[in-house]
């Protein structure tokens, strides 16, 4: 009764066993890196490539025609999302560059960017505008086509602030490879989709598993590079309260520019929910997928925890509001279902 209560307690803010898992794979990493940091073909780092093609194969796999356009439509909702997620966030954070960066904190801030400029989250930006009560449709089509977006934008981001301070980066290169181990499984899946779609729907409960697995792997790799760099020595728990508090800042920051959006085009009660948990979440698959192109192997774990925090933090948030706002309007008070 008591771990069903704790259980209980866990899901309704937001954790579950997955971030667990996350902060056990820093300190696996920590205690005991050799693993990691080995190569070949049947490597860690390999086998996790893999399973990312798998990833998106499947999710591809999972993509309904019918779905995606009825959430066609809304082309006001779409560009507010999109944009939000990859022009307002990307800026915000540049601009507040100058205020944040110190020779002790740049590979943070650097993390802190990365995180503005990947896509939204799919799943669990669905999950909360159905709990909510916002328009589903919309969410499945925005998460969607966000995480294709982002093959291509994030890494054009990351080449403006990466050429900007290392003078060299292989923004060709990283596409291609992203296309690659992305694009390429998610267009073969969709192209299955109708004879094989119901073996993804009847099993998306083990390819969750699947796809955290994946990512557990990734991040234990990513870290154990950084830990054999000694590249945390620098850094205090103070330092990474500061990084939480930023974070979480720049989320509420995202969320509230958002409603003022809303307001301003008289969005639906509906879409302003779909917006708000669209627009201000990210996505930790694509982050850890990308982190390993983007970055060189002994920053990447550096790199990768501001994503880490953020994907907590935002689970966390968006559960608490997406369950109060069924009983309390709070924000959605002028807004009416349509």
């Amino acid at each position: 009764m008591a771990k069903n209560t704790l259980s209980s307690l866990l899901a309704r803010v937001g954790l579950d066993w997955f971030i667990i898992a996350l902060v056990s794979m820093i300190g696996l990493a920590k205690l005991w890196p050799g693993p990691g940091i080995q190569e070949g073909p049947l490597s860690l780092s390999s086998l996790a490539n893999v399973g990312v093609s798998l990833i998106f194969f499947f999710y591809g796999l999972k993509l309904n025609f019918t779905q995606l356009q009825a959430g066609l439509r809304n082309y006001r909702l779409h560009l507010v999302i999109q944009l939000t997620t990859f022009i307002i966030f990307p800026a915000v954070v540049l601009a507040a560059r100058a205020l944040l960066i110190t020779p002790d904190t740049m590979l943070l801030w650097l993390g802190i960017f990365y995180v503005a400029a990947l896509p939204s989250t799919v799943s669990s930006s669905v999950v909360m505008v159905s709990i909510a009560g916002g328009n589903i449709p919309a969410a499945i089509f925005n998460a969607s086509i966000s995480s294709l977006i982002g093959v291509f934008v994030t890494p054009l981001w990351m080449s403006f602030l990466l050429a900007n301070t290392s003078g060299q980066y292989d923004l060709a290169g990283v596409i291609g490879k992203l296309t690659i181990q992305v694009i390429v499984p998610v267009v073969i899946g969709l192209l299955l989709n109708r004879k094989l779609g119901w073996l993804a729907e009847r099993n998306k409960s083990w390819l969750r598993y699947f796809d955290q697995l994946i990512i557990l792997l990734i991040v234990y790799t990513a870290f154990c590079e950084s830990f054999s760099r000694n590249l945390f020595a620098k850094y205090s728990a103070g330092d990474l309260l500061w990084l939480a508090g930023l974070l979480l800042g720049l989320f509420f920051l995202i969320f509230g520019l958002i409603t003022l959006f809303g307001k301003w085009l008289n969005f639906s009660r509906d879409d302003l929910i779909t917006a708000l948990f669209c627009g201000s979440k990210k996505s930790l698959i694509q982050g850890t997928v990308m982190a390993s192109m983007l970055f060189a192997g002994s920053i990447a774990g550096v790199v990768l925890l501001p994503i880490m925090i953020y994907h907590a933090l935002q689970l966390i948030v968006a559960s608490i509001l997406a369950q109060g706002s069924l009983k309390s309007p709070g924000i959605f008070r002028d807004y009416s279902k349509n």
